[in-house]
């Protein structure tokens, strides 16, 4: 009698990669990055413990990518700001900001791994180059752009922050408020 193998076809999940970023994002909310794993990530996507090895050599390379990911997001979260108040340049730059505030809210634990990644926070994400862009087109004459830049992207993420930890309340209208000051009038 002939022995048949049984050969298993080969899983193909099409984007594993990006399924992969995608599970690891949910799971960074249920369980913080701390408790993520690279075999649970796995289990729930429905692949081998290997397959992810092909894609992330170790855990911190899939919340490096769960952190480039949240930039990507970030830096969309803003563009789609500035394009529904872009009648005005100076709302839109505002609104860039809210958004920026609001997607931390939003994303808490996302937002704080993407700053917890120095070598992904210090990339040229798309977010960062917005904010550049916007604040040269913005700063005031005579005021490095570089500068102003820097007083702008302070004034959101630590508004951003002191919301986040309960310092200052998350209330939007506060957001607003805070956002609409004029940057060179700032302290």
């Amino acid at each position: 009698m002939k022995k048949v193998e049984t050969e298993r076809a080969p899983y193909h999940h099409g984007d594993l990669r990006a399924a992969l970023v995608a599970e690891g994002m949910r799971l960074l909310v249920e369980e913080g990055a701390g408790d993520l794993s690279l075999r649970g990530v796995a289990r729930n996507v429905g692949v081998s413990a290997t397959a992810v090895y092909r894609h992330f050599p170790d855990k911190d390379a899939l919340l490096s990518a769960i952190a480039e990911e949240g930039f990507r997001r970030l830096a969309e979260a803003q563009r789609a700001a500035f394009n529904t108040a872009k009648d005005s340049e100076t709302r839109a730059f505002g609104a860039t900001g809210a958004a920026y505030v609001r997607f931390a809210l939003a994303n808490p634990a996302l937002f704080r791994l993407m700053f917890s990644k120095p070598t992904v926070a210090s990339r040229q994400s798309d977010a960062a180059a917005f904010l550049r862009e916007n604040a040269t087109a913005r700063a005031p004459s005579g005021l490095d752009q570089r500068i102003f830049a820097l007083q702008a992207w302070s004034t959101v993420h630590g508004l951003a922050m002191l919301m986040l930890d309960g310092l200052a309340p998350a209330d939007d209208a506060l957001i607003d408020k805070v956002i609409a000051l004029p940057t060179t009038q700032r302290g």
